[in-house]
């Protein structure tokens, strides 16, 4: 598919010929040459995947060539076991097709409604997976088929005004690394919104290995957020953060909010779960990702990801060799800077950037009579977020932080 309709920034963007000039002639990543760029104008369409392969930690900078394309095979292999080990609980996996209406009950016993079992054998497996189903099964795989139509559902509903998903071979590669996903990270499964974080995933990079790694390592980095228990959602952590800096930052508009009953700032979920889809474009979400990832950029991502154990979120105390303060993103400087601990894990930009948005709109949110207006406030910014004005916004909040922090 031809990005080319997606969102640069003229004149500042990471460009292929920049790029390209960055690895030396085996293939190593001067990744230090390419952040400040990218932190200032993000990646031109043509060379995004590939780059938010090593953004994400797919990949190490210091990698060659040959080695990433050895490591490549070998994540494709591995995803090819797990989605043969999905495809032998459920068929419809890899067949092309997805399902939207659940196949099982809560007991595992199979659905007996004729719309149920006709959408969800319309692959031609009608008796095949009839016969599986009557099979007693572990309760890991009933929770895992249960959610399966869930994921159909979204899938048909993530980014339908794109060309992209208009054929439906998409539309199921998106399904099929859902439902992977879901089976082997037991702990998270699917939740709302993963279709969303994916789906770029999925549009720039045409192999589905490589779109799932991409993702995969994303989750890295989210799924805290998505972890549920009776009790509370993961994604509350941040809002709890959230509310602790604007205490600090704005402690006007944070007393109005807990006056209006909105001190858990539960109004700012959805831009924690998707990373901002619902508030910009398509292509402006991405412009945002990559700046983002590049200001928060690491160097030791790949190695610690690596690390045995999956998945399992980014660990700061795991830090390798003191490497050059270049190689780290500008966000991740200021941390290392003010002496951040390395054995805590620094506060992620977003929450920086969800506060810069509710700054921007402070005196109007001051004003609200209910949480029904800070609602209204936050969702009239849709389309009209200045990606860049919100990292940069993200920036200043950060550093204003750090400094106040060092005080108390």
């Amino acid at each position: 598919m031809s990005c080319s309709h997606l969102f640069t920034q003229a004149g500042k963007t990471l460009s292929t010929r920049r790029w390209q000039a960055a690895f030396s002639p085996e293939g190593r990543l001067d990744i230090a040459s390419v952040l400040s760029r990218i932190q200032r104008g993000g990646v031109h369409p043509s060379i995004r995947g590939e780059v938010w392969e090593f953004l994400l930690g797919c990949f190490d900078p210091k990698s060659t060539f040959e080695e990433r394309e050895q490591l490549r095979q070998r994540r494709r292999v591995q995803y090819a076991r797990w989605k043969e080990e999905c495809r032998e609980r459920d068929s419809h996996v890899g067949s092309g097709k997805i399902i939207t209406a659940p196949i099982i009950t809560e007991d595992g016993e199979p659905i007996q409604d004729p719309l149920v079992l006709m959408e969800a054998t319309s692959n031609g497996g009608a008796e095949n997976n009839e016969h599986r189903v009557q099979v007693p099964l572990d309760k890991e795989v009933i929770e895992w088929k249960l959610t399966l139509h869930q994921i159909g559902l979204d899938v048909l509903r993530t980014d339908r005004t794109l060309v992209f998903y208009e054929k439906q071979e998409n539309l199921a590669k998106l399904w099929d690394i859902l439902a992977v996903y879901a089976w082997i990270d037991k702990d998270v499964g699917y939740c709302q919104g993963m279709s969303d974080l994916c789906s770029p995933m999925i549009i720039l990079l045409e192999d589905e290995a490589d779109a799932f790694w991409c993702f995969e390592r994303l989750m890295r980095r989210l799924r805290g957020n998505f972890r549920c228990t009776e009790k509370s959602v993961g994604v509350e952590d941040q809002l709890q953060i959230l509310a602790s800096i604007t205490q600090v930052l704005d402690p006007k508009l944070h007393q109005h909010l807990e006056t209006l009953g909105g001190g858990d700032y539960l109004f700012a979920f959805r831009m924690f779960m998707v990373l901002f889809r619902r508030e910009l474009s398509f292509g402006d979400s991405l412009y945002l990702w990559e700046m983002m990832w590049a200001l928060e950029y690491d160097p030791d991502t790949f190695s610690m990801y690596e690390e045995p154990g999956f998945p399992t979120e980014k660990n700061e105390g795991s830090k390798g060799k003191v490497k050059s303060i270049r190689q780290f993103g500008k966000y991740e400087r200021e941390n290392m800077k003010n002496g951040c601990k390395s054995s805590e894990a620094p506060l992620p930009i977003t929450v920086f950037l969800v506060a810069s948005v509710l700054k921007d709109k402070s005196a109007l949110m001051q004003e609200a009579r209910g949480l029904d207006d800070v609602v209204k406030i936050l969702n009239d910014i849709t389309g009209n977020l200045d990606a860049k004005k919100a990292c940069s916004g993200a920036m200043k909040l950060h550093k204003k932080y750090l400094k106040k922090a060092k005080k108390t």
